[in-house]
């Protein structure tokens, strides 16, 4: 049984740093973070596997996100620098039973979602 719980959210000022978790349980290949904002479809941000750290990052983060495991904790981060208005949604941490990083599809297990809010 997979259970993932993120945590970290909040409202924070444009340029500032925000770091999301996400503690995993039972065993998968591959966690995603993925958001959505309002009226907008679910975005992946930014994967790793947890073997030999694959990572995946959208073109709209590069350079500002940074995706980490911690395989002893079974925990996964995002460090969110230099957040912008528009990184403005619901983070989501998701687990795929695959390594193929980018591949939306194979994301079967999700939490419960974390707000992130940036004002501008």
């Amino acid at each position: 049984q997979v259970q993932l719980v993120e945590s970290g959210g909040g409202l924070v000022q444009a340029g500032d740093s925000l770091r999301l978790s996400c503690a995993a349980s039972g065993r998968t290949f591959a966690m995603g973070w993925f958001r959505q904002a309002p009226g907008k479809e679910r975005e992946l941000v930014a994967a790793i596997t947890w073997s030999i750290g694959i990572t995946y990052y959208a073109d709209s983060v590069k350079g500002r996100f940074t995706v980490s495991r911690d395989n002893a904790k079974s925990m996964v981060y995002l460090q969110m620098n230099s957040l912008k208005p528009e990184d403005t949604a619901v983070y989501y941490c998701a687990a795929s039973m695959t390594i193929r990083v980018g591949i939306i599809g194979d994301y079967k297990y999700w939490g419960q979602g974390t707000q992130v809010t940036v004002s501008s």
